[in-house]
């Protein structure tokens, strides 16, 4: 549940190198710069690691995997935002919304019937945090005929958008993409090649 007057978001994700679920607390101020308030990384435990790798590869895993897998992922993501909120000595009424992008086990973008599938179910961490949880942004993105990814660019643009310079963006992670922000073309996204950190 969010509170009148929480200003603060939380975002919460676990990518593809599979180390941590890292989870930060930020404020978005008047002068539309983005504040940092706190952070936390929590491991993700080693068998949910091997399932996720096996889910990813294609390899067959059952109902009750997948859906126990989609269950712990969530409680993992609720106990290291409840770590981050008591290092930071927040409370649930001082935060808007928590973003959780979930952790992608399969992703087929084209074919006749895309799909993506990321697990760690909100509604576990909306439970164990008492905050408002929005989730499963790329498959809204495919039910609206994008890719599912890259889908930092929106922010991208939004947050330079008064830039009067072109201005891109690299964002490094298991996969990397790079926003080009233009005063012509408002602004492009592409995934040029996969990164290991």
């Amino acid at each position: 549940m969010s509170y009148s007057g929480a200003d603060i978001y939380i975002g919460v994700m676990s990518g593809t190198s599979l180390d941590n679920i890292d989870a930060v607390a930020v404020r978005f101020t008047q002068a539309g710069q983005v504040e940092s308030i706190a952070r936390y990384s929590d491991p993700i435990p080693q068998d949910i690691k091997a399932t996720v790798i096996t889910l990813s590869r294609g390899q067959p895993v059952s109902v009750t995997t997948l859906g126990e897998l989609d269950r712990r992922l969530g409680e993992c993501y609720a106990a290291a935002i409840n770590s981050l909120l008591e290092h930071a000595a927040l409370l649930p009424k001082h935060v808007a919304a928590i973003g959780c992008h979930g952790q992608t086990v399969y992703h087929q973008p084209s074919g006749d019937y895309p799909f993506t599938m990321q697990l760690g179910d909100a509604n576990v961490i909306a439970a164990r945090t008492g905050i408002t949880t929005v989730a499963d942004f790329r498959r809204k993105d495919m039910a609206y005929g994008g890719q599912g990814a890259p889908l930092v660019p929106a922010f991208h643009n939004d947050y330079f958008s008064d830039s009067e310079q072109p201005t891109a963006v690299v964002n490094i992670g298991g996969i990397a993409n790079v926003s080009m922000i233009c005063l012509i073309a408002r602004y492009m996204a592409t995934t040029p090649d996969p990164v290991t950190c």
